[in-house]
């Protein structure tokens, strides 16, 4: 596929690094775990916490994934005690030379007794019956050059359940209302899919950083309800130029990213529309005398992929207006509406100094507003928003305590009865809609639903236990003229995880059970899922 073929380019770099007269050496121990601060990552949520506890620097989180250098910047100090440090003494590796760590192996089991369900897992999907994915990588550096190979393999059994009434024969697609590429099955047999995962080539000089990608980004401070973009679906091949750290401008400071990639379609769409553009942009300001703060934005279009090859107004497509009156010529607007879509929003999070406490939120909409008046008139039409807090309490200086609660709702409002409202995710033109391989690139919870998520992690020497408890509504379906709304799925449960420590291995273990009401099959039934995860330090 096309992102193997980038992995592909990025190893031919990596190789012709490793056979250079370079002197080269292995990440020392200290530096362990620091290669795999990916997206959504276990490495990456401790590293927040201690951010938030005051045990770590402050530094932005609205824009990831993070570079080295990044990851440098956000590790605890060199004085700094912390659950994990006999494990991961979390100390940033700042040789010049050449320097590279294996990425550690890691197999992951699930297995879900009912009907699919994951969330926030890359490119697995994990279906009825039991899902394999073994990950495994290398990464080097060399000054600002930096280089992750990290493909996935995955294996889902896909076994059989009961679809939706009305589903055609032969399809998986949804077949009530809304229709976008998110089959509710990949198929009757077995889902095989090998991706290249959280897979990197940047370069980060001179307060400038580009590369070339098919990891997981998020955008904006959500944990488990990103609205634009998170780590829900695959990641996908793109491109990107922005500033390698804040850069100061005396009110503050600035970090942004501009992206173009390709978005693909499964092979279990309703549509055979191929590839899709992808354009981006989202920055970060944190103002002079509020530390802690941060405040942001982003813009999200895709397009069909241009039959005449990109230009220039494909690259400049973020930049322009929000307000659709002034796009184009106001005659030309159908047309001009129905070949792209925009997600669009606003967030901030506060990680208030030494409290232990960081509050955020996001508030998006789908789509451009008409004009100013409509915006200020309407604001809650085709729109959604997030909040969220943690917050951390130290037990001694080898445990602590964690709590996070989100609240998640795009559900279409009451405008719905004199003004015609999308679902969130569905666009007006990308029939597609907001997804990648099949899977929605923000938050299932945010396709026409809502959800609240309450999370409770104990960390200690030896690992983590944590308790999680959901309500969501899911898969938004039908017009919504008024008396015509459709109750999309209902689901409600909660479970246990616990990470130990033994000896060369991370062994992660949970039990979910997961209630779902979905109104369209006529069922009402309990999902048990299983995980199981054996990470192998080398």
């Amino acid at each position: 596929s096309r992102r193997v073929a980038i992995s592909c380019g990025s190893l031919l770099v990596g190789l012709a690094l490793a056979v250079s007269p370079l002197a080269a050496q292995r990440s020392p121990a200290a530096s362990r775990g620091l290669n795999e601060v990916f997206v959504g990552s276990e490495m990456e949520q401790y590293l927040r916490l201690l951010q938030i506890s005051g045990q770590s620097p402050l530094y932005p989180w609205s824009i990831r994934s993070f570079s080295p250098q990044e990851v440098a910047r956000v590790v605890p100090r060199d004085s700094t005690q912390h659950p994990w440090q006999a494990r991961y003494p979390l100390r940033a590796d700042t040789s010049r030379g050449l320097v590279y760590a294996w990425v550690p192996p890691r197999v992951q089991l699930f297995y879900n007794s009912a009907f699919p369900y994951g969330v926030n897992d890359g490119a697995i999907w994990a279906g009825r019956g039991l899902t394999t994915a073994v990950q495994a990588g290398v990464s080097a550096r060399y000054r600002g050059l930096s280089l992750t190979l990290d493909p996935i393999l995955f294996r889902a059994e896909n076994a059989g359940f009961s679809l939706a009434a009305g589903t055609p024969a032969g399809s998986f697609e949804d077949p009530m209302g809304v229709r976008i590429d998110f089959p509710q099955r990949f198929g009757n047999d077995p889902y095989t899919r090998l991706d290249p995962g959280q897979s990197t080539l940047r370069l980060d000089a001179k307060g400038v950083a580009v590369g070339v990608s098919t990891a997981n980004q998020e955008w904006g401070p959500g944990v488990d309800y990103p609205l634009v973009l998170g780590n829900n679906a695959p990641g996908f091949p793109h491109l990107f130029v922005g500033t390698s750290h804040p850069v100061n401008v005396w009110i503050g400071s600035v970090h942004g990213r501009v992206v173009y990639g390709r978005l693909d379609q499964s092979d279990y769409s309703p549509y055979n529309e191929g590839g899709r553009f992808m354009s981006g942009v989202v920055g970060v300001f944190t103002p002079r005398g509020i530390p802690g703060l941060e405040i942001g934005g982003e813009r999200f279009f895709q397009s069909q992929w241009p039959a005449g090859g990109i230009g220039l107004g494909d690259l400049t497509e973020p930049l322009e207006s929000f307000f659709k009156a002034n796009t184009g010529d106001p005659t030309d607007t159908i047309e001009a509406i129905r070949s792209r879509d925009q997600r669009a929003s606003l967030f901030f999070r506060w990680a208030a100094p030494r409290s232990g406490f960081e509050f955020y939120g996001e508030y998006a909409r789908e789509d451009h507003n008409w004009d100013l008046r409509d915006f200020l008139v309407e604001p809650d039409h085709s729109a959604g928003f997030m909040v969220g807090l943690q917050k951390v309490w130290p037990v001694d200086q080898e445990r602590f305590v964690a709590f996070r609660g989100e609240v998640l709702n795009t559900q279409p409002s009451h405008l719905a009865w004199v003004r015609h409202q999308g679902i969130f995710y569905s666009g007006s033109g990308i029939p597609q809609g907001h997804t990648q391989e099949g899977q929605i690139l923000g938050s299932p919870a945010a396709f026409g639903g809502s959800g609240l998520s309450v999370t409770s992690d104990y960390y200690h020497p030896s690992g983590r236990v944590t308790l999680r408890l959901m309500r969501e509504y899911r898969h938004g379906r039908g017009n919504l003229e008024p008396g015509l709304i459709r109750q999309p799925d209902l689901l409600y449960g909660g479970g246990v995880e616990a990470l130990f420590f033994r000896g060369p291995f991370d062994v992660t273990a949970g039990l979910d059970a997961i209630r779902n009401r979905d109104p369209y099959r006529g069922v009402a039934e309990t999902n048990l899922r299983t995980q199981l995860q054996i990470r192998l330090g080398l």
